[in-house]
């Protein structure tokens, strides 16, 4: 399994490309913005089969559809996400830039425990609600893509529309308490790991 990081946008986000060094296929995690080097990334690899969204805010959804354009790949999103592509009040573009998001389609609606094949890895939903009603982390093996759920010594807001405080909560304690070590790839920020922010982010609440 091999990540590589591409941060980008205004805010800026991450992107991440996650690849089975097996059999090279590849997707795309929170494609946010439009940029060269995710580009011609994506073109060096050349099998992205499939572009997973954490949420539907407007700084990881917004290069959707140029990638799904150049690739053909797959779209996942949380099933109660769905609402968010195209209404900006509740991806926000239209609040924070005026904007709108350029529309793509959503292939598979994803809900809490289902699975999807990259090559021969298999990413798991964990549904992870507060930032937004039904944004999700991705687990894969030791890694946990978490959007803007769990960032270092940090988590996601919860003030925007459908954001909820005591859910936020609930899926800090839900992630602490998976077992073991695991590397942490948020929306926004540097990488951690679970353990690091188990001793050290407040929100987590377990010391």
């Amino acid at each position: 399994m091999r990540i590589t990081r591409i941060a980008g946008g205004p805010l800026p986000t991450n992107c991440y490309l996650l690849e089975d060094e097996a059999t090279g296929e590849a997707a795309a995690v929170d494609p946010g913005f439009e940029s060269g080097e995710l580009s011609d990334l994506v073109r060096k690899n050349g099998n992205v089969k499939s572009i997973l969204l954490t949420h539907g805010h407007f700084d990881h959804i917004s290069g959707v559809r140029a990638l799904q354009e150049q690739t053909g790949a797959k779209v996942y999103l949380p099933v109660d996400e769905l609402l968010f592509v195209r209404d900006g009040s509740l991806n926000l573009a239209g609040p924070f830039f005026g904007e709108t998001v350029p529309p793509f389609r959503v292939d598979v609606p994803l809900s809490d425990g289902d699975e999807i094949p990259v090559g021969k890895l298999r990413v798991r939903v964990m549904r992870t609600p507060g930032h937004t009603c039904g944004g999700c982390c991705f687990l894969v093996e030791d890694a946990v893509f978490s959007g803007d759920t769990l960032m270092k010594l940090s988590c996601g807001r919860t003030d925007c529309p459908t954001g909820s405080a005591g859910q936020m909560m609930d899926s800090l304690r839900r992630l602490a308490a998976l077992p073991g070590d695991r590397k942490i790839y948020p929306g926004h920020g540097s990488p951690t790991t679970l353990d690091y922010e188990r001793r050290n982010n407040v929100y987590l609440e377990t010391r």
